[in-house]
Order: C-alpha cells, then sequence, then structure tokens
C-alpha cells in the first residue's frame, strides 16, 4: 500500500465578515426562512473560534456503551477596529429613538443574526463560514487618549452561534482545498445571503438568467 504525502496549505489572513439580521417570528423566536439585507464589513484584526463541546460517556454492564457528543455552542471573539453604530445598538438590543437617542442596558432580548467569516490562505486558498442563528453575547469598548504618534485601538464582540436546525448543526462552510468545493462559487456569491443547506449554496451558484 502506497503512502499519500499532502501538504494543506497554511493561513494568511482574515478576511471581511458579514452579517444579516434576522426577522424573528411574531413570537420572538428565530426564522430560518427571514433575513434582511447582508453587510460586509472589512474592519477585523483577529477571530478566535471556540466550539462549546461536550462529550459524554454512557457505561452499562462494566464498560463504555456508547459516546454522546454534543456541540451546544460556537463562540466567535472578534477582534475589530470599527464597527456601524447603528448595527452595533441593534446587536445590543439598545432601543433607538428616531431623535437619536439610543437606550441601553435594560433587559431586552436580542435580535439573531447570521455571521459569516472569511479564513485566506497562502497560495489563494479560501474558506468561506456562516454561522446562521447567533446573538452577540459581550462586548468591550475602550478608548485611550491620543498621543504624538497615531495608535490604532480597538474593540471585542463575542458573537455566539446555536443550533439552527434539527440536526443540530451551527454552521455551514466551505474550502477550496476540498475537491468537492463548487466551480464558480465566489466570495461575493457565497456570501450574499445565508446559507442553511445544500439548496442555499446550489441556489447562490446558479447561472443568474
Amino acid at each position: 500500500m502506497s503512502i499519500t504525502t499532502k501538504r494543506p496549505k497554511i493561513k494568511e489572513t482574515v478576511g471581511a465578515l458579514y452579517y444579516a439580521f434576522n426577522t424573528m417570528t411574531e413570537e420572538g423566536e428565530f426564522d430560518p426562512e427571514a433575513y434582511e439585507t447582508t453587510v460586509k464589513s472589512e474592519v477585523v484584526k483577529t477571530i478566535n473560534t471556540t466550539d462549546n463541546a461536550t462529550t459524554t460517556r454512557v457505561r452499562a454492564s462494566g464498560k463504555d456503551y456508547e459516546t454522546v457528543n454534543q456541540s451546544t455552542s460556537v463562540e466567535n471573539e472578534v477582534e475589530v477596529i470599527a464597527l456601524d453604530p447603528e448595527d452595533l445598538a441593534k446587536m445590543r438590543g439598545d432601543k433607538i429613538h428616531e431623535n437619536g437617542l439610543i437606550l441601553g442596558g435594560a433587559p431586552r432580548k436580542r435580535p439573531f443574526f447570521a455571521f459569516g467569516k472569511v479564513v485566506k490562505k497562502v497560495g489563494g486558498a479560501v474558506e468561506y463560514v456562516w454561522y446562521p442563528k447567533c446573538q452577540l453575547t459581550e462586548n468591550t469598548d475602550e478608548a485611550t487618549t491620543s498621543e504624538e504618534e497615531f495608535s490604532e485601538q480597538t474593540d471585542t464582540v463575542t458573537i455566539t452561534a446555536y443550533a439552527f436546525d434539527e440536526a443540530g448543526n451551527t454552521s455551514v462552510r466551505v474550502n477550496s482545498e476540498m475537491a468537492s468545493f463548487p466551480e464558480g462559487l465566489t466570495e461575493e456569491k457565497f456570501f450574499e445571503a445565508p446559507i442553511l443547506n445544500d439548496a442555499g449554496l446550489t441556489a447562490a451558484i446558479a447561472p443568474s438568467v
């Protein structure tokens, strides 16, 4: 039997972030069929992703009978140089009045939104990821005084992704290093609207008429 040598491509940079607010149902629940227009923002410094998974061993008759793996949520800690203030207020669940007043801090339900990220690799390879059901769970806002030279100041938002379908999936992704990567798929097509299933990807790469 021969040996196959693989040389996966290394990461070069993080790309833009994408988000699309979800129009919730009358009961205030996530609606997988209703999203607003996708927003693209090229403001990302770093994205740290943590998969909050649990593994439970089920024992019977003195031995391991089954191992149950569950992924409860995924946390994306995103460091940015700026965020659109109106969209950030909306993510926080703040109340925005017509006269520009923003009321924040009250125990309001935060809206769901889809969050997308891009990882670019050396040699032109890419990975595109959608997290269709997310909420903003934490954000830091820090400002410091200016010095003689310009100093870059960043903020951090934590975006938590939850299961969006009955199977418990939290993300959908494609990777150009894989043989199954759809021919003709571009970043613009993948992020034009949140993708939740095979049908969504097929629609994204379908020729426009």
